[in-house]
């Protein structure tokens, strides 16, 4: 099973996420207002091609692969992001958090943007949230941290959008908002995952402290269509 994490994109809109999305039998690609993530069928040596072919100049996409890969033909690279993948290996607490995360509402997409924004998590969308599974930490109305899923593959869900406000970092938010989702996933018997940039040595030794564990790598490409 955990083969399916060496392409997790293309399996997810492959499969539990596909409504998101749209594509053919080898390139898929979520919604842009979802996700700019694209994923190409493992053995598919003409996905970026075909891609060319349907996206219009300017668009944005945003790859991820166990390896390292060159610009392809009719792209401009516009950040290489190594990064690391995690699996979860733990038990999840049964314990309420200390901070009592909130359900994240559309209204308060808003808020979820503009706190992505200044903490750069990963791409959000005004519908990104359609993932599901978004909770948040306020201070007053003020929307300080939050956290919610992204790619869900058979049997594994993925922790994402991990982000707490600079003002409130150090009060336990990104732990208890985790413990949270742990929760969430391992009930409905599937496997939490996540990815995080190779240099965030603080989000790592959270991950590792919860109960996750480096499966490997998984590097992430922001591309433009030329």
């Amino acid at each position: 099973m955990d083969n399916l994490l060496n392409n997790p994109v293309f399996t997810a809109l492959a499969t539990r996420d596909a409504a998101l999305g749209t594509g053919t039998n080898e390139v898929k690609r979520f919604d842009e207002a979802v996700s700019p993530f694209i994923g190409i069928r493992e053995g598919c040596t003409d996905g970026f091609a075909q891609l060319h072919r349907e996206l219009p100049p300017g668009r944005a996409i945003l790859h991820a692969t166990t390896g390292r890969m060159a610009t392809p033909e009719g792209w401009r690279l516009q950040v290489e992001v190594p990064g690391l993948q995690f699996v979860f290996r733990g038990a999840a607490h049964s314990d309420p958090p200390g901070a009592a995360p909130l359900p994240l509402l559309p209204e308060h997409v808003p808020q979820m943007m503009a706190l992505a924004a200044l903490t750069k998590p990963g791409p959000f969308g005004p519908r990104t949230i359609e993932f599901g599974h978004y909770y948040g930490i306020f201070d007053g109305a003020r929307l300080v941290a939050m956290t919610g899923q992204r790619l869900h593959l058979p049997g594994y869900s993925e922790v994402s959008a991990v982000c707490t406000h600079p003002d409130h970092l150090g009060k336990g938010y990104a732990a208890a908002l985790l413990q949270q989702q742990l929760r969430i996933i391992c009930a409905a018997g599937e496997t939490p995952f996540l990815h995080v940039r190779a240099d965030n040595a603080r989000a790592i030794a959270l991950y590792e402290r919860l109960g996750f564990a480096v499966r490997g790598p998984m590097n992430f490409y922001f591309l433009k269509r030329i």
